[in-house]
């Protein structure tokens, strides 16, 4: 095995936005891998490609042939925006985690044809991007988790635990991509040892009604939240749903805080007599809220009164109305607010670059979800390898 390999981790997430590519050096280390950011290159969904994928989440029925050449049609993009990346910043590949466009995501058993199971399903053909860039693509990530008992999910905090762990510090990360997601590592923790799980909606929410609102595939920087009226009632509403009050572990997606929950929230505002841009407010401040309330509940007792650095990281980071609400609730709490940036990893980078740490375990035969984020009863090896 090499001492060093040039990894390039690709990450799509749920609000189907576009495609991150992370370009990571990863080493052994002493105990772990060591990682090196080398480049970070984004990519924005063609339209025509965005609308196959929103159709295919939503769609209460669609056909075989659809999803098989949405398949190939994203396998296609994902070795194209690897392409661009390595054009932009030449490296010599060595090989490719690709985590593919989530189009169906259930968590918890649920009874299908006679029997009860979890399930889970990302499109985007990896042996297509093999073939297309000529190095080994680890792709699949989420099943061999579900197989042992967890939901598949969150798989970022191996990424979390591995950059972010302090021997004397306590860290929270906080994702905010179309879904929220924390990991929080007490002071001194071992891996095993973390708790991390979806806190709701992310971005997923404000988008949608950015895009029906106001024809904007998103709330550029807060900028239309700022204009408009926070909708308390709505928010106490919302939060009292079952999902939120649910004890970790626990994963969400467009399942539940997809078309029918972003309606029912208008619908809410709207018997406000709200303008469009209050029911951006509402959203975005939705967002906060669970993010805060999440945090309150099931973290802050095991926090013990000690001061607890918050980093954000995902495409809410770039939203600076989000980031005032999420400051003015958290801070109260012994909670530094800070963005991922600042610690040298840009916000859009880490779930790719998580992606390509999850591939190097593969690839080295070692496990890679954490059981106490994800509910599986042991460590397993993630992925299924397709050689170029």
């Amino acid at each position: 095995m090499k001492k060093s390999m040039i990894v390039a981790g690709v990450m799509s997430g749920t609000s189907a936005d576009g495609i991150d590519v992370a370009l990571v050096k990863i080493s052994r280390g002493a105990g772990q891998p060591r990682l090196k950011l080398l480049a970070h290159h984004s990519v924005s969904y063609p339209k025509a490609l965005r609308n196959a994928v929103l159709s295919a989440m939503n769609a209460q029925e669609t056909s075989a042939a659809e999803l098989a050449r949405l398949n190939w049609r994203l396998g296609m993009a994902y070795a194209e925006a690897v392409s661009a990346a390595v054009a932009a910043y030449p490296v010599k590949l060595d090989l490719v985690g690709c985590h593919g466009q989530t189009i169906y995501h259930q968590g918890k058993p649920a009874t299908y044809a006679g029997r009860s199971f979890a399930c889970t399903w990302q499109l985007g053909e990896p042996a297509l991007i093999a073939a297309e860039l000529g190095v080994p693509v680890v792709s699949n990530f989420r099943p061999a988790d579900m197989a042992a008992g967890g939901q598949g999910a969150p798989l970022v905090p191996f990424l979390d635990f591995t950059l972010f762990a302090h021997a004397k510090r306590a860290r929270v990360l906080q994702n905010i991509g179309g879904i929220g997601n924390l990991t929080f590592l007490p002071a001194g923790a071992k891996l095993g040892q973390l708790i991390a799980f979806d806190t709701g909606p992310g971005n997923m929410v404000i988008d949608a009604l950015a895009e029906q609102l106001f024809q904007q595939r998103f709330d550029r920087n807060g900028s239309i939240a700022r204009r408009g009226r926070v909708l308390s009632d709505v928010i106490e509403t919302v939060v009292r749903d079952k999902y939120f009050g649910e004890a970790p572990p626990k994963s969400a997606g467009r399942e539940q805080f997809g078309v029918e929950f972003t309606t029912r929230l208008l619908d809410m505002c709207r018997k406000q007599s709200a303008r469009p841009e209050d029911a951006i407010a509402t959203a975005t401040a939705l967002t906060a809220a669970t993010i805060a309330e999440s945090y309150r509940r099931f973290v802050l007792p095991l926090a013990k009164n000690s001061a607890v650095d918050y980093i954000v990281s995902g495409g809410g980071a770039r939203n600076g109305a989000l980031i005032a609400m999420l400051r003015e609730r958290l801070e109260p709490l012994g909670c530094k607010v800070s963005l991922i940036d600042d610690a040298g990893m840009p916000s859009q980078a880490k779930e790719a670059a998580a992606f390509a740490l999850l591939a190097w375990q593969t690839w080295h035969r070692l496990p890679a979800n954490v059981p106490s984020a994800t509910g599986a009863d042991r460590a397993v090896i993630l992925g299924e390898i397709c050689y170029g």
